[in-house]
């Protein structure tokens, strides 16, 4: 359904996209990698995360199923004071830019404001492809980008997206 203006002007329908790479996790101890906890530095800076994000929440997550994206999720939410509804998909346990995509499709409903939890160099490449931009985003951080589309099913590799922020929160420790 399209909706215009008061002048009759055709209205876009604006999505943000919340892009977030998993924060700083332990070496590899022999137990694999998907099973990499937070470090404690990860730990803080995921709060810090949740602190920035607690006016503005994502209504979706759409996380990997590492145990360094669940930790992650989980203290960002403790940040944050809440989240809105969390889902896990072992599909974006170091997904590629398209599988990132297909995800969103599929799974981002009506929501307004969509965060991905998830890992690099997937993450970089998709922001790199809806902006053109290329960023780096290191453990727990965060870009931002908001996208013209009715529904997160209209995504594709063809959709561009404005990169509205980047931020990195830092941990002195």
């Amino acid at each position: 359904m399209l909706s215009f203006d008061v002048y009759g002007r055709e209205e876009k329908t604006i999505k943000t996209l919340l892009i977030l790479r998993h924060a700083k996790a332990e070496p590899d101890a022999g137990e694999g990698d998907e099973q990499r906890p937070l470090a404690k530095r990860g730990r803080r800076a995921a709060e810090r995360v949740g602190e920035l994000l607690s006016d503005t929440l994502p209504d979706l997550v759409l996380s990997s199923t590492s145990v360094r994206t669940r930790q992650t999720v989980e203290r960002l939410k403790k940040g944050a004071g809440s989240l809105g509804r969390v889902e896990f998909s072992s599909e974006l346990y170091l997904a590629a830019p398209s599988t990132c995509l297909r995800v969103l499709a599929e799974r981002g409903g009506d929501a307004e404001r969509v965060m991905l939890v998830g890992h690099n160099p997937g993450l970089e490449e998709l922001v790199s492809a809806f902006t053109g931009e290329h960023i780096a985003l290191p453990p727990a951080g965060l870009a931002e980008c908001t996208l013209e589309v009715e529904r997160w099913s209209d995504v594709s590799r063809d959709t561009r997206a404005e990169l509205v922020a980047l931020r990195y929160p830092r941990d002195d420790d």
